[in-house]
């Protein structure tokens, strides 16, 4: 008798244009927001507060862009990374229209690549995935890599195919919200005064503070986004693993390092695209996370005379206060404290 549970699915089970389309649609609530700031203490203005959002032309405020990821993100663990080893990274991640309480997403994913590794147990799948909204309008659409665990090793190799992927996104790709307008904004109630015209390329900012990583937040907060990959809850089999124990969920480490930055790009208040990223290294509950950023590009935005885009590298370490901006050895080796090397662009009012 065939089993009626679902172990997911392994290496060999992928192949390029093999289409994913992932269980229990997500209808977003006030308390996914509230939720999700007491997790991780984010202040942006624009997604705190109703009345901060509609002086900026919207209805009222939109949930954070990184929960809108995380919920996109999560409908597709259970197809494409139940088992997985590690989540190796992304790319051409381009935010659609904003998700406001009350919008229900889906997500659909394509497999666009796939490639064994020389030890023939485990391999890489390349996928594009795409987060819409109940009327089918694309919240969020991205590409991520990764490291999935075979079922056979026996199994063979499937017939490499790797894709070509953008090391950026183009400013014309970008979706700025069409009810966007700045003319009102206030920098008080932002908590800075620096716009788009006061930051330089090459300017880093260490952005001070540091969060340290519960057991019991980051099991709740990757409930939260439904992603039920084993390595984050089942310490009775992460106990034989690599580690010994459970991994913390890369993703809750992007929104911890996101929600730092407040501190030194106040006025970033909405995100525009993921230009790629990786996650260098794993963490662990008891690990003390801090951040910092590099503007990498400004970018003008066409027709946009009162809103500019950055292109910034925002990096995490552990244990580490960043005062030093730790990265790379003289080898280009990452160094051992940090362990999130993310490209994204933001928004600010000029």
């Amino acid at each position: 008798m065939k089993s009626k549970t679902h172990a997911g699915n392994f290496f060999e089970d992928f192949y390029p244009g093999m289409v994913l389309t992932h269980a229990t649609p997500r209808t977003i609530t006030s308390g996914d927001q509230a939720l999700y700031t007491a997790l991780y203490g984010s202040r942006f203005a624009f997604s705190s507060s109703d009345e901060f959002a509609r002086s900026l032309g919207f209805d009222r405020a939109p949930i954070d862009d990184f929960l809108a990821f995380h919920i996109v993100f999560g409908k597709t663990v259970a197809d494409i990374s139940l088992n997985a080893v590690a989540n190796l990274g992304y790319a051409e991640g381009v935010f659609g229209v904003p998700l406001y309480p009350g919008d229900t997403v889906s997500t659909v994913s394509e497999v666009i690549g796939v490639k064994e590794n020389s030890n023939g147990k485990t391999g890489v799948v390349y996928v594009r995935s795409t987060g819409r909204n109940q009327r089918g309008d694309m919240v969020l659409e991205y590409v991520r890599w990764v490291m999935v665990r075979k079922r056979e090793v026996e199994a063979p190799a499937p017939e490499v195919t790797v894709p070509d992927l953008s090391g950026d996104v183009a400013a014309g790709s970008l979706s700025i919200p069409t009810e966007l307008n700045l003319t009102e904004y206030d920098y008080a109630l932002s908590g800075s005064a620096h716009r788009w015209g006061d930051y330089s390329v090459g300017e880093r900012i260490a952005h001070v503070d540091g969060v340290t990583i519960e057991e019991a937040e980051h099991q709740m907060a990757t409930r939260l986004y439904q992603n039920t990959a084993k390595v984050h809850f089942n310490q009775h089999t992460e106990s034989q693993g690599r580690f010994g124990r459970r991994l913390i969920y890369g993703g809750h480490i992007i929104s911890l390092a996101r929600a730092l930055s407040f501190n030194g790009m106040e006025n970033a208040f909405k995100v525009a695209a993921i230009n790629g990223g990786t996650h260098v290294a794993p963490t662990f509950a008891g690990d003390t996370i801090y951040a910092w950023s590099e503007v990498l590009e400004k970018i003008e935005l066409p027709e946009r005379e009162d809103v500019g885009a950055l292109r910034v590298r925002l990096v995490a370490a552990k244990n580490n206060g960043c005062e030093d901006f730790p990265l790379k050895d003289s080898e280009g080796r990452y160094q051992e404290n940090v362990v999130l090397d993310f490209d994204y662009t933001v928004l600010l009012p000029k």
